[in-house]
C-alpha cells in the first residue's frame, strides 16, 4: 500500500490550473499546464464533468483553481475577439489527441474568421475525403473552443450541426464573426440560418 500511495502522489504532481473566463456566449473554464492552454470549454457544457475527468487522466494531473498569467492572456484575447479587434489567437496550445485528431485541429485553425466550411471540405483538407464522420468526431473532440474554431464547420447544405456549447452558441459565434469581417447587419445574417 505504501508503494501505491507513493505512485499516486507522483502521478498527481502535475496541476492543471483553472480559471473562469466570462464571455458574451457564457462562462468558460480555461485550463493551463506548462504555460500552455489545454482546455477552453463552456462551463455549462453537458459533458463538462467527463471532459474534466479525461483531462485529469491525459495529463495525470489534478485541477486547481488558480488564475495565472496565461489565463490573463486568454481573457484579454477572448475580450478582443468579442470586441471585433482580434482575428487570430496567439495563445500557446497543448491538446492531447490522436494524430488524426491533431491534423483536423490544425486545419480548423486555418479557417479564417468569418468563414465556414463543410465537414466534407474539412475531410478533403486533411486528405481523408471519405472520412467525413471521423472528421466530425475529431471536430467534436476539440476541447479548446473558439481558439481552435470548430464552430466554423457546418453541414454541406449550410445548416448548423453539432456543437458542444449548443447550436445557439455556434450560431452566435458565426454571426459575430461575419458581422466583424463582412459588415453585415443582424437581419441579413439571420436569413442565413
Amino acid at each position: 500500500i505504501g508503494n501505491l500511495d507513493t505512485i499516486r502522489v507522483i502521478k498527481m504532481e502535475n496541476k492543471i490550473e483553472i480559471a473562469e473566463i466570462q464571455s458574451p456566449v457564457g462562462p468558460f473554464l480555461a485550463g493551463t499546464i506548462d504555460d500552455k492552454c489545454c482546455m477552453f470549454e463552456f462551463k455549462h457544457r453537458k459533458t463538462i464533468d467527463q471532459i474534466v475527468e479525461k483531462k485529469k487522466k491525459q495529463y495525470a494531473a489534478e485541477f486547481v483553481y488558480n488564475e495565472n498569467d496565461l489565463h490573463k492572456l486568454i481573457k484579454n484575447q477572448i475580450d478582443l475577439y468579442f470586441e471585433g479587434k482580434l482575428k487570430e489567437f496567439t495563445i500557446p496550445l497543448d491538446q492531447h489527441g490522436t494524430e488524426f485528431q491533431k491534423s483536423v485541429w490544425k486545419e480548423l485553425i486555418k479557417i479564417p474568421i468569418g468563414s465556414t466550411i463543410s465537414y466534407g471540405e474539412l475531410a478533403k483538407r486533411v486528405e481523408r475525403p471519405k472520412a467525413v464522420r471521423a472528421v466530425g468526431s475529431a471536430n467534436g473532440a476539440n476541447n479548446i473552443a473558439i481558439i481552435i474554431p470548430c464552430h466554423r464547420v457546418i453541414r454541406s447544405d449550410g445548416h448548423l450541426q453539432g456543437y458542444g456549447g449548443g447550436i445557439d452558441k455556434k450560431k452566435k459565434l458565426i454571426k459575430h464573426e461575419r458581422k466583424v469581417v463582412m459588415s453585415y447587419n443582424e437581419t441579413e445574417i439571420d436569413k442565413w440560418f
